[in-house]
């Protein structure tokens, strides 16, 4: 294979070598026929009037023309352009081997005719082969794109796909060039779509905007599109949900520009372009955190990641590489996680970041200790437990045993080996629980609370000397984590349906991975002892909707192309999901009005301690009745008596 890579490769360059030739051969007939139509129209276009004298200097200078043009045309590369891709460059620097051509040859004509005494040419001639000369060699070169343009157009049957453009700047100026320049693409693109007044009537690159977003339902049918591409990386969250509901309605499939990002690093292209997602259709803004407060925490402190191969526990891992720990310790049981993970950030940063990987579970007390021992973290974020709803409700003694147990025991070790801040991933799940996952994670919560409070009281009587602060950090469900819904939805519509809802009248919170582990973190920068920060995630969303706005912007229709199926609530699944309980009070924070802060609930640390040990031992016996035991503990937890 390497051979014939090889030879491949030489094929393509010996390729690149013959044109080039060609090209510069073909400069060097339109420079010299340039010239000398210059001498024919300056003389009414007949030969026989010219002066032979004329001839003879046309004869004797135009080899020093030619070979001063050309090799202009070398020194600025002009035989090194892809000429399919001729744009402003190009034009710059053909503009540019042209003026010092001038130059040079004013200074040739004048010490020819004082040193050799030639007549030289009328100046008319001159400037008539100048401006001829660079507008032949301009021609060859932009002709050529031109052609292959109008060829590819003409070469587009009836099966091509029509294409609509939302956003008419220099992001769908670029997308337009994109679509029309691919070799991969039997597209055309028919129309472009702008809210801008100013450009209703006026085309971009050829292309006319025929209307504003309210327009987009009718040009569809006007101009028989079969395909919408949004192209405004940087429209508010709002505008863009706004827009992507009217393209819904059209039955067109649908593509996004991901972001700004995009455009500033100059990578739009066609293979750039995705379909549209469920944070497309969220109608917010993304949220921005403090990265700062972030920074100044964490740079060069020792920080652990509990689940660090995790949805949630990767993304933690990746935003603390970028502050520049001291060392960041990926603790997770699961070796598969761990490792692509840790793959990942040594390809990225390589020897710049001291980083190790350990396999182990929070639930194993010994392995915990000596982990501590020997790198003793500065700073932990706790985000290894079981989250599956389902999966729980069928295990309900593991939830226990891993996310209340693995939490004690990890957040007993942090005071113990002088962590200086826990911060517990919690969820909306916790809130008046009705399933024993989310009872599970309002333990956790309490497990929190109350060892901020027995933290304390050990470092007051000198017990400790270094005082941990905990914390944990409260949100809804997070948009392409492991087994998320709509992950399910995306390979449902993929697989042809049937796309399945659990009930009509369903509605969640969501909240990207890097938004919601962004103000995880900075949320720790906050905390002082025993906070539930809690999330601004923003508006609820119908699942049922967003099912069926996937399926039409995908180009098909629902009920008719993929079927939507209402398979009932699963076991302790909420139609809604609370962000706090009524014993909570919530008051934002001033530095983030993205964070608020839930009060805590009084409680009896001794009695709760008792509990955890009961709840323990219970779990551990693979008790039928824990789902009554841990109602006992968190009060507000409600289950259906199997």
């Amino acid at each position: 294979m390497v051979v014939d890579d090889n030879k491949t490769k030489n094929a393509k360059g010996s390729q690149w070598i013959l044109r080039a030739l060609v090209v510069a051969v073909l400069d060097v007939i339109l420079i010299a026929a340039s010239f000398f139509a210059a001498l024919l129209i300056r003389f009414d276009l007949k030969y026989s009037e010219i002066d032979p004298q004329f001839i003879q200097t046309y004869l004797r200078i135009i080899p020093f023309c030619i070979a001063g043009a050309v090799l202009l045309f070398i020194l600025f590369k002009l035989y090194n352009s892809i000429w399919r891709f001729a744009s402003i460059s190009e034009l710059e620097r053909m503009t540019k081997a042209w003026a010092i051509f001038t130059v040079l040859a004013a200074i040739i004509v004048i010490v020819d005719e004082h040193i050799n005494g030639i007549r030289r040419l009328p100046i008319s001639v001159w400037i008539m082969g100048v401006v001829f000369g660079y507008m032949s060699t301009t021609a060859l070169r932009f002709g050529y794109r031109f052609l292959r343009f109008m060829t590819k157009v003409n070469s587009r049957g009836k099966n091509g796909a029509n294409v609509m453009i939302i956003g008419a700047g220099a992001c769908g100026k670029d997308v337009i060039r994109e679509v029309t320049s691919s070799q991969h693409l039997n597209s055309k693109v028919c129309c472009a779509i702008d809210d801008n007044p100013t450009k209703k009537g006026r085309e971009l690159d050829g292309v006319p905007i025929v209307g504003n977003r309210y327009d987009i339902p009718k040009m569809v049918g006007k101009y028989q599109i079969d395909e919408i591409i949004f192209a405004i990386p940087d429209a508010r969250g709002v505008d863009r949900k706004d827009i992507l509901d009217i393209c819904s309605s059209t039955g067109c499939k649908v593509r996004v520009i991901p972001g700004i990002y995009q455009m500033i690093e100059g990578t739009v292209t066609v293979n750039s372009l995705r379909n549209v997602q469920i944070e497309d259709l969220l109608g917010r803004d993304p949220v921005k955190a403090n990265m700062k407060s972030i920074r100044q925490y964490i740079t060069g402190k020792t920080v652990m990641v509990t689940g660090g191969g995790g949805s949630i526990g990767s993304e933690l891992c990746r935003q603390i590489a970028k502050a520049e720990p001291k060392l960041l310790i990926i603790f997770d049981i699961y070796e598969n996680n761990a490792f692509w993970i840790e793959r990942e950030l040594r390809e990225k940063y390589g020897d710049k970041l001291n980083m190790i990987a350990l396999i182990g579970s929070v639930r194993n007390t010994n392995r915990v200790n000596s982990v501590m021992e020997k790198y003793h973290p500065e700073i932990i974020f706790h985000a290894a437990a079981h989250k599956h709803v389902p999966l729980m409700e069928g295990s309900p003694n593991e939830a226990i045993k891993n996310n209340v147990g693995g939490t004690y025991k990890m957040a007993q070790a942090a005071a113990k080996y002088g962590v200086e801040r826990f911060v517990l991933i919690s969820t909306d799940k916790a809130v008046n629980p009705t399933n024993i996952m989310g009872a599970s994670k309002r333990l956790c919560e309490m497990v929190i609370q109350m060892m901020d409070r027995k933290a304390q009281k050990m470092y007051d009587n000198g017990d400790l000397k270094v005082r941990t602060n905990y914390s944990a950090v409260r949100f809804g469900n997070v948009i392409g984590s492991n087994g998320s819904v709509l992950k399910i939805f995306e390979k449902q519509i993929a697989n042809g349906g049937p796309v399945t809802v659990t009930d009509k009248n369903i509605i969640r919170y969501f909240m990207t991975i890097p938004e919601a582990v962004a103000l995880v973190m900075e949320s720790g920068a906050y905390a002082r002892g025993g906070e539930i920060f809690v999330l601004d995630m923003g508006e609820p969303v119908r699942i049922d909707d967003v099912a069926r706005k996937m399926i039409k912007l995908s180009g098909l229709v629902p009920d008719v192309d993929i079927r939507v199926e209402y398979t009932g609530l699963r076991p302790g699944e909420k139609l809604y999901e609370e962000r706090l309980m009524d014993e909570e009070g919530l008051r934002k924070l001033e530095e983030n009005p993205e964070i608020s802060v839930a009060e805590p609930i009084p409680m009896n640390d001794e009695e709760f301690s008792q509990q955890l040990v009961d709840l323990d031992a219970a779990a551990k016996a693979e008790t039928d009745e824990i789902r009554e035991i841990v109602s006992k503990i968190v009060k507000t937890y409600k289950y259906k008596k199997v």
